[in-house]
């Protein structure tokens, strides 16, 4: 399993050519030529889903699956969702959740001062990706049809970051994919909610492998 570092994130340099999720989508794209990867199960969550998705859109020739989580990308007018540049950084956390058991540990952790620099440099390199439009790409809508690749959309069904009113809309749009629902979730089952996460992911995996 691959778990890369987005470019401008975390430890990772910031490079002069990033200026859009585009930009990360192709990225990646070189990626996966680089290393010869063929038959990747691709799992994206929130801003990476978005990533997962632009990618997917051009090139599915070396995926044998998609997974999007909580994916950001698409908007979906009228549903009410936290905008997660207008709340304080402890609201931000605890709107990540839907109860408070993970959302104190994530403070605590969130409050160590080594990673002060890392939590900046993520959120101002948030802010340059996906400022305006706000979370999404107004033309990424038209081009969801192009995923030609099993597709499975995993939300927490109380998440307020993207309520699960854009997994429906993502199924809408993208041919043949599946949709489940975690209950007593928010935006990050993968924490929340790891066992009903790992069994969707898994099943969903094991069920395509199966039919190939």
């Amino acid at each position: 399993m691959l778990a890369p570092e987005h470019p401008g994130f975390g430890a990772s340099d910031t490079p002069d050519w990033l200026d859009n999720i585009q930009d990360l989508a192709r990225f990646y794209l070189d990626f996966l030529d680089q290393l010869d990867l063929d038959h990747v199960d691709l799992v994206g969550h929130s801003l990476g889903g978005w990533i997962a998705a632009e990618l997917a859109v051009r090139n599915t020739r070396r995926l044998h699956s998609l997974t999007l989580v909580g994916s950001a990308g698409i908007h979906v007018p009228g549903v009410p969702q936290v905008d997660t540049f207008l709340v304080s950084d402890e609201q931000l956390i605890r709107n990540l959740f839907d109860g408070p058991k993970f959302s104190e540990a994530m403070l605590a952790e969130s409050k160590r001062p080594e990673l002060e620099d890392v939590i900046l440099k993520n959120r101002t390199t948030t802010a340059k990706l996906v400022w305006q439009p706000r979370g999404y790409d107004p033309h990424l809508h038209k081009w969801l049809h192009r995923i030609d690749v099993p597709t499975h959309l995993i939300w927490g069904a109380n998440d307020r970051i993207f309520p699960k009113d854009y997994a429906f809309a993502f199924q809408r749009l993208i041919p043949d994919s599946s949709v489940t629902i975690i209950p007593e979730c928010g935006h990050l089952p993968q924490i929340e909610q790891r066992q009903a996460f790992v069994s969707a992911v898994e099943g969903f995996l094991e069920t395509k492998r199966a039919a190939a």
